[in-house]
């Protein structure tokens, strides 16, 4: 199984998102200080508390990082600039766009892992993303016992344990990227059901109103998208 069969590509200066399109952009979130200083100037007074609420340096400069490229992101498609870019946030915390840009039909969602982020970008659709790295852990098979249904626990018990932790998060990037989307908690993982093999990518078995797609967006990081709907066109760009 080749799961990293996309290309990241440099963005065109033309960029355009049609309903049947969805966009993945892939960040680094490790900058130098001369682009976070840049990126620190668009962020909403908000977003600034909120970055100083961070203990460590690095994570608090990885939280500018990505709220910055993703008000870059957002800008980008709303023809604004990235300090226009207005948020609300529903219940558990996840942003959304402010209702002024409603007629838009702007989706999307947010995902960070370590020093590595993902954002997905739609028109009209629901979108979750999820991205995890991929490291040792030494109750894997206890978390999959509570969190994956029966099938899927036995799948992974089957496994040798160096594809153990592999499988794990993908099983758990499909099911986050997909309550991300509907908007529903992690307490409901277990409740979603997916199928993968060490060689077979996934599929969603809970919904066939939704779409799945796992990407590898760099070596030892597991990602899923879910989509409202079939049909749909995938298009993966690197932030730069």
């Amino acid at each position: 199984m080749n799961l990293n069969n996309h290309l990241w590509l440099s963005a065109p200066n033309d960029l355009t998102l049609l309903r049947d399109d969805v966009h993945v952009w892939r960040m680094n979130l490790d900058l130098p200080e001369s682009q976070l200083r840049d990126l620190v100037t668009t962020l909403s007074s908000d977003e600034l508390v909120r970055a100083e609420r961070f203990y460590f340096q690095q994570h608090r400069e990885r939280f500018i990082a990505g709220r910055g490229m993703l008000r870059n992101i957002l800008g980008r498609y709303l023809g604004i600039k990235p300090s226009q870019v207005r948020f609300d946030y529903q219940q558990r915390g996840k942003p959304v766009l402010a209702d002024a840009f409603i007629d838009s039909g702007l989706a999307f969602n947010l995902s960070h892992s370590q020093g590595l982020g993902l954002c997905g970008v739609s028109c009209d659709r629901q979108i979750g993303v999820d991205l995890e790295y991929i490291r040792p852990m030494d109750d894997i098979e206890a978390l999959a016992k509570r969190f994956f249904l029966p099938r899927e626990y036995e799948l992974l018990r089957s496994l040798p344990l160096n594809q153990q932790q592999e499988v794990f998060f993908r099983y758990w990037t499909c099911k986050e990227a997909y309550l991300k989307a509907t908007g529903d908690g992690i307490s409901q993982l277990e409740q979603i059901e997916v199928s993968l093999t060490p060689t077979e990518s996934a599929k969603l078995l809970t919904s066939e109103e939704w779409s799945l797609q796992e990407l590898v967006p760099v070596t030892n990081y597991a990602a899923a998208i879910a989509i409202a709907g079939l049909g749909w066109h995938l298009k993966c760009w690197e932030f730069r």
